[in-house]
Protein backbone atom coordinates (compact mmCIF):
# COMPACT_ATOMS: atom_id res chain seq x y z
CA UNK A 1 0.00 0.00 0.00
CA UNK A 2 1.31 3.48 -0.98
CA UNK A 3 0.49 6.45 0.59
CA UNK A 4 -1.24 8.12 -2.44
CA UNK A 5 -4.15 4.90 -2.41
CA UNK A 6 -4.42 5.27 1.58
CA UNK A 7 -8.44 5.57 2.41
CA UNK A 8 -10.23 5.86 5.59
CA UNK A 9 -10.96 2.32 4.78
CA UNK A 10 -7.33 1.36 5.11
CA UNK A 11 -7.52 3.76 8.41
CA UNK A 12 -10.51 2.50 9.90
CA UNK A 13 -8.41 -1.52 9.38
CA UNK A 14 -4.97 -0.38 10.90
CA UNK A 15 -3.57 -3.72 13.23
CA UNK A 16 -2.97 -0.69 16.08
CA UNK A 17 -2.59 -1.84 19.99
CA UNK A 18 -1.45 0.28 23.12
CA UNK A 19 -0.57 3.15 22.87
CA UNK A 20 -0.76 3.66 18.93
CA UNK A 21 -4.49 2.33 18.52
CA UNK A 22 -7.42 4.89 17.56
CA UNK A 23 -10.33 2.93 18.92
CA UNK A 24 -11.79 3.99 15.43
CA UNK A 25 -15.21 3.26 14.70
CA UNK A 26 -17.72 4.31 11.75
CA UNK A 27 -21.12 5.47 12.73
CA UNK A 28 -22.31 6.89 9.39
CA UNK A 29 -21.76 7.78 5.94
CA UNK A 30 -19.90 5.04 4.99
CA UNK A 31 -19.91 5.11 1.04
CA UNK A 32 -17.39 7.25 2.31
CA UNK A 33 -14.77 5.09 2.88
CA UNK A 34 -13.20 4.45 -0.33
CA UNK A 35 -12.08 7.63 -0.64
CA UNK A 36 -8.25 8.83 0.09
CA UNK A 37 -6.45 10.61 2.95
CA UNK A 38 -4.04 12.93 0.67
CA UNK A 39 -2.70 15.33 3.22
CA UNK A 40 -1.55 13.47 6.37
CA UNK A 41 -2.98 16.37 8.71
CA UNK A 42 -5.85 17.30 11.28
CA UNK A 43 -8.26 20.47 10.85
CA UNK A 44 -10.81 21.57 13.86
CA UNK A 45 -13.53 23.12 11.65
CA UNK A 46 -14.67 25.36 14.62
CA UNK A 47 -14.18 28.44 12.04
CA UNK A 48 -16.04 27.29 9.55
CA UNK A 49 -19.30 25.85 11.46
CA UNK A 50 -19.25 29.83 12.43
CA UNK A 51 -19.31 30.65 8.59
CA UNK A 52 -15.63 32.02 7.82
CA UNK A 53 -14.25 29.44 5.46
CA UNK A 54 -11.21 31.40 4.40
CA UNK A 55 -8.28 29.10 3.96
CA UNK A 56 -10.07 26.50 5.19
CA UNK A 57 -8.69 23.25 5.13
CA UNK A 58 -11.22 20.88 4.08
CA UNK A 59 -8.54 18.49 2.35
CA UNK A 60 -8.10 17.10 5.96
CA UNK A 61 -9.49 14.85 8.86
CA UNK A 62 -11.61 17.30 10.38
CA UNK A 63 -11.84 16.71 13.93
CA UNK A 64 -14.75 17.22 16.27
CA UNK A 65 -14.30 17.70 19.82
CA UNK A 66 -16.63 19.20 22.83
CA UNK A 67 -16.38 22.85 21.80
CA UNK A 68 -17.61 21.80 18.14
CA UNK A 69 -20.28 19.25 18.97
CA UNK A 70 -21.45 22.29 21.68
CA UNK A 71 -21.76 24.30 18.56
CA UNK A 72 -23.51 21.56 16.35
CA UNK A 73 -26.38 21.22 19.03
CA UNK A 74 -26.95 25.04 18.70
CA UNK A 75 -27.06 24.95 15.40
CA UNK A 76 -29.90 21.94 16.00
CA UNK A 77 -31.84 24.28 18.54
CA UNK A 78 -32.23 26.48 15.95
CA UNK A 79 -32.83 24.15 12.96
CA UNK A 80 -30.21 25.31 10.97
CA UNK A 81 -29.24 23.13 8.22
CA UNK A 82 -27.43 26.00 6.48
CA UNK A 83 -23.84 25.68 7.92
CA UNK A 84 -23.68 22.14 7.43
CA UNK A 85 -24.86 21.61 4.52
CA UNK A 86 -21.99 24.55 3.09
CA UNK A 87 -19.55 22.42 5.45
CA UNK A 88 -20.43 19.28 3.60
CA UNK A 89 -20.07 21.25 0.38
CA UNK A 90 -15.95 21.02 0.33
CA UNK A 91 -14.83 17.70 -0.20
CA UNK A 92 -13.61 16.53 3.17
CA UNK A 93 -12.11 13.39 3.45
CA UNK A 94 -13.72 12.52 6.76
CA UNK A 95 -14.97 13.78 9.82
CA UNK A 96 -13.86 12.20 13.06
CA UNK A 97 -15.70 12.34 17.03
CA UNK A 98 -13.59 12.11 19.92
CA UNK A 99 -14.60 11.32 23.53
CA UNK A 100 -17.21 8.98 22.11
CA UNK A 101 -19.65 11.69 20.93
CA UNK A 102 -22.37 11.38 18.97
CA UNK A 103 -23.69 13.60 16.38
CA UNK A 104 -27.62 13.81 15.79
CA UNK A 105 -29.64 12.74 12.85
CA UNK A 106 -29.01 15.54 10.53
CA UNK A 107 -25.66 15.55 10.50
CA UNK A 108 -25.53 12.23 10.29
CA UNK A 109 -28.20 12.52 7.11
CA UNK A 110 -26.32 15.36 5.73
CA UNK A 111 -22.56 13.60 5.75
CA UNK A 112 -24.10 10.75 4.35
CA UNK A 113 -25.89 12.61 1.16
CA UNK A 114 -22.36 13.61 0.93
CA UNK A 115 -20.63 10.25 1.21
CA UNK A 116 -18.20 11.33 3.96
CA UNK A 117 -17.45 8.71 6.33
CA UNK A 118 -18.49 10.10 9.80
CA UNK A 119 -16.13 8.55 12.78
CA UNK A 120 -15.93 8.53 16.64
CA UNK A 121 -13.36 7.30 19.15
CA UNK A 122 -13.81 7.20 22.95
CA UNK A 123 -10.35 9.33 22.92
CA UNK A 124 -9.94 12.78 23.75
CA UNK A 125 -9.05 15.15 21.27
CA UNK A 126 -5.57 15.81 21.97
CA UNK A 127 -4.51 12.08 22.54
CA UNK A 128 -6.36 11.40 19.08
CA UNK A 129 -4.44 13.80 17.28
CA UNK A 130 -1.20 12.74 18.66
CA UNK A 131 -1.52 9.33 18.08
CA UNK A 132 -2.95 10.24 14.55
CA UNK A 133 -0.24 12.64 13.14
CA UNK A 134 2.10 9.14 14.30
CA UNK A 135 0.32 6.88 11.83
CA UNK A 136 0.47 9.68 9.11
CA UNK A 137 4.18 9.96 9.95
CA UNK A 138 4.62 6.60 9.25
CA UNK A 139 2.46 6.07 6.32
CA UNK A 140 3.40 9.16 4.25
CA UNK A 141 6.95 9.49 5.15
CA UNK A 142 9.47 8.74 2.06
CA UNK A 143 10.91 5.59 2.08
CA UNK A 144 12.92 3.24 -0.05
CA UNK A 145 14.51 0.05 -0.18
CA UNK A 146 18.04 -0.21 -0.09
CA UNK A 147 20.89 -3.52 -0.72
CA UNK A 148 22.61 -3.50 3.03
CA UNK A 149 23.08 -4.42 6.29
CA UNK A 150 21.55 -2.45 9.39
CA UNK A 151 23.28 -3.09 12.56
CA UNK A 152 23.14 -1.32 16.05
CA UNK A 153 26.66 -0.94 17.78
CA UNK A 154 26.89 0.42 20.76
CA UNK A 155 23.95 2.38 20.18
CA UNK A 156 24.72 3.92 16.45
CA UNK A 157 22.90 2.49 13.85
CA UNK A 158 25.28 1.83 10.89
CA UNK A 159 24.41 0.84 7.32
CA UNK A 160 26.66 -1.76 6.05
CA UNK A 161 26.73 -1.51 2.35
CA UNK A 162 28.97 -2.87 -0.32
CA UNK A 163 29.37 -5.49 -3.25
CA UNK A 164 27.90 -8.80 -3.40
CA UNK A 165 30.20 -10.92 -1.30
CA UNK A 166 32.34 -8.42 0.01
CA UNK A 167 31.28 -9.86 3.65
CA UNK A 168 28.44 -7.75 5.36
CA UNK A 169 26.34 -10.37 6.42
CA UNK A 170 29.55 -11.82 8.03
CA UNK A 171 30.12 -8.77 9.40
CA UNK A 172 27.21 -8.37 10.88
CA UNK A 173 27.38 -11.70 12.05
CA UNK A 174 30.83 -10.95 14.49
CA UNK A 175 29.45 -7.89 15.58
CA UNK A 176 26.08 -10.01 16.90
CA UNK A 177 28.70 -12.58 18.62
CA UNK A 178 30.21 -9.67 19.77
CA UNK A 179 26.92 -8.37 21.71
CA UNK A 180 25.48 -6.16 19.31
CA UNK A 181 22.35 -6.35 17.65
CA UNK A 182 20.81 -6.88 14.17
CA UNK A 183 18.05 -4.96 12.50
CA UNK A 184 17.84 -6.07 8.85
CA UNK A 185 20.10 -8.62 6.41
CA UNK A 186 20.44 -8.03 2.87
CA UNK A 187 16.99 -5.54 2.45
CA UNK A 188 16.68 -2.36 4.69
CA UNK A 189 13.76 -0.38 4.07
CA UNK A 190 14.47 3.57 4.91
CA UNK A 191 12.01 6.27 5.47
CA UNK A 192 12.77 9.83 6.15
CA UNK A 193 10.94 11.25 9.77
CA UNK A 194 10.68 14.39 10.62
CA UNK A 195 12.65 15.71 7.45
CA UNK A 196 15.95 15.42 9.22
CA UNK A 197 16.20 11.52 10.72
CA UNK A 198 16.79 8.11 8.60
CA UNK A 199 15.35 5.48 10.33
CA UNK A 200 15.66 1.51 8.78
CA UNK A 201 13.64 -1.41 9.65
CA UNK A 202 13.45 -4.43 7.56
CA UNK A 203 10.65 -5.20 4.51
CA UNK A 204 8.97 -8.34 6.73
CA UNK A 205 8.91 -7.84 10.43
CA UNK A 206 9.06 -12.42 9.92
CA UNK A 207 12.32 -12.58 7.50
CA UNK A 208 14.24 -9.44 9.26
CA UNK A 209 16.22 -11.08 11.70
CA UNK A 210 17.44 -13.77 9.04
CA UNK A 211 20.70 -13.91 8.02
CA UNK A 212 22.06 -15.71 4.87
CA UNK A 213 25.37 -17.41 5.51
CA UNK A 214 27.11 -18.21 2.70
CA UNK A 215 28.32 -21.86 3.42
CA UNK A 216 25.83 -22.61 5.92
CA UNK A 217 22.44 -20.87 4.70
CA UNK A 218 20.06 -19.09 6.49
CA UNK A 219 20.36 -18.66 10.39
CA UNK A 220 17.72 -17.22 12.92
CA UNK A 221 19.66 -14.41 14.81
CA UNK A 222 16.85 -14.02 17.42
CA UNK A 223 16.80 -18.00 17.78
CA UNK A 224 20.65 -18.15 17.93
CA UNK A 225 21.92 -15.34 20.21
CA UNK A 226 18.56 -14.50 21.64
CA UNK A 227 15.84 -11.66 21.18
CA UNK A 228 18.33 -9.22 22.66
CA UNK A 229 20.36 -9.43 19.57
CA UNK A 230 17.90 -7.97 17.56
CA UNK A 231 16.19 -4.93 17.06
CA UNK A 232 13.15 -3.80 15.12
CA UNK A 233 14.16 -0.76 14.00
CA UNK A 234 17.20 2.09 14.34
CA UNK A 235 18.11 6.03 13.73
CA UNK A 236 20.92 5.39 10.60
CA UNK A 237 23.26 7.47 12.09
CA UNK A 238 26.54 6.31 9.80
CA UNK A 239 26.95 4.33 6.42
CA UNK A 240 30.02 2.25 6.07
CA UNK A 241 31.08 1.22 2.59
CA UNK A 242 32.60 -2.54 2.38
CA UNK A 243 34.62 -2.53 -0.54
CA UNK A 244 37.63 -4.91 -1.93
CA UNK A 245 41.46 -3.43 -1.31
CA UNK A 246 42.41 -1.34 -4.43
CA UNK A 247 45.81 -1.39 -4.72
CA UNK A 248 45.34 1.81 -7.00
CA UNK A 249 42.90 3.87 -4.83
CA UNK A 250 44.35 6.39 -1.95
CA UNK A 251 42.31 6.04 0.94
CA UNK A 252 41.64 8.52 3.42
CA UNK A 253 44.00 7.81 6.36
CA UNK A 254 43.46 11.16 8.54
CA UNK A 255 40.01 11.41 8.94
CA UNK A 256 39.79 14.80 8.51
CA UNK A 257 37.57 15.67 5.66
CA UNK A 258 33.58 14.72 6.79
CA UNK A 259 31.94 12.61 4.10
CA UNK A 260 28.38 12.32 4.05
CA UNK A 261 26.17 10.16 1.91
CA UNK A 262 22.61 11.84 0.76
CA UNK A 263 19.52 9.86 2.26
CA UNK A 264 16.05 10.95 1.08
CA UNK A 265 17.45 13.97 1.30
CA UNK A 266 19.30 13.76 4.58
CA UNK A 267 23.18 13.85 4.72
CA UNK A 268 24.23 11.10 7.00
CA UNK A 269 28.28 10.21 7.74
CA UNK A 270 29.90 8.12 5.51
CA UNK A 271 33.13 6.16 5.52
CA UNK A 272 34.48 3.97 2.73
CA UNK A 273 36.41 1.07 4.64
CA UNK A 274 38.63 -1.23 2.43
CA UNK A 275 38.37 -5.12 2.79
CA UNK A 276 41.76 -7.69 2.44
CA UNK A 277 42.69 -10.76 4.35
CA UNK A 278 44.21 -9.70 7.70
CA UNK A 279 41.53 -6.64 8.58
CA UNK A 280 39.48 -7.48 11.66
CA UNK A 281 36.47 -5.33 10.34
CA UNK A 282 34.39 -5.88 13.38
CA UNK A 283 36.82 -4.12 15.58
CA UNK A 284 37.21 -1.37 13.05
CA UNK A 285 33.68 -0.80 13.12
CA UNK A 286 33.23 -0.91 16.23
CA UNK A 287 35.96 2.10 16.63
CA UNK A 288 34.27 4.22 13.93
CA UNK A 289 31.35 3.84 16.06
CA UNK A 290 32.73 4.94 19.07
CA UNK A 291 34.30 7.44 16.92
CA UNK A 292 31.16 9.11 15.51
CA UNK A 293 29.90 8.86 19.44
CA UNK A 294 32.89 11.23 20.20
CA UNK A 295 32.40 13.61 17.28
CA UNK A 296 28.50 13.92 18.54
CA UNK A 297 29.90 14.49 21.48
CA UNK A 298 32.18 17.62 20.30
CA UNK A 299 35.06 15.33 19.74
CA UNK A 300 37.29 15.01 16.76
CA UNK A 301 40.24 12.85 16.87
CA UNK A 302 41.90 13.94 13.87
CA UNK A 303 40.96 17.35 14.04
CA UNK A 304 43.10 17.30 17.43
CA UNK A 305 45.91 15.47 16.33
CA UNK A 306 45.99 17.94 13.21
CA UNK A 307 46.06 20.93 15.98
CA UNK A 308 48.95 19.09 18.01
CA UNK A 309 51.27 18.42 14.88
CA UNK A 310 51.19 22.14 14.06
CA UNK A 311 51.88 23.23 17.60
CA UNK A 312 54.61 20.36 17.53
CA UNK A 313 56.30 22.34 14.18
CA UNK A 314 55.70 25.59 15.78
CA UNK A 315 57.61 24.97 19.09
CA UNK A 316 60.47 24.32 16.57
CA UNK A 317 60.98 20.27 17.86
CA UNK A 318 59.74 18.85 14.79
CA UNK A 319 63.26 20.69 13.44
CA UNK A 320 65.15 19.14 15.73
CA UNK A 321 63.97 15.97 15.80
CA UNK A 322 64.14 15.88 11.76
CA UNK A 323 67.95 17.27 11.61
CA UNK A 324 69.26 15.82 14.40
CA UNK A 325 71.77 17.99 16.95
CA UNK A 326 74.55 19.40 14.00
CA UNK A 327 77.92 17.34 14.57
CA UNK A 328 81.23 19.35 13.96
CA UNK A 329 84.57 18.19 12.86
Amino acid sequence: MTAKSFTILDLLNLNLTGHDSLNLRCIGGRTGLSKPIEVPDINRPGLALSGFYENFANDRVQLFGRGEFAYLKKLHEENNTERLRRLFSYDIPCVVFSRSLVPLEDFLEIAEEAKCAVLQTDLDSTEFSMRLLRVFDNIFTPRKTLHGVLVEVYGLGILLIGASGVGKSETALELVERGHRLVADDIVEIRCVHGNTIVGTGPNSLISHHMEVRGIGIINISQLYGIGAVQEQKEIQLIVKLEDWDNNKVYDRLGTENHVEDLLGVKVPFLEIPVKPGRNLPIIIEAAAMNERLKAMGYNSAKEFNQNVLKWIETGEAQTAFYGNEVSY
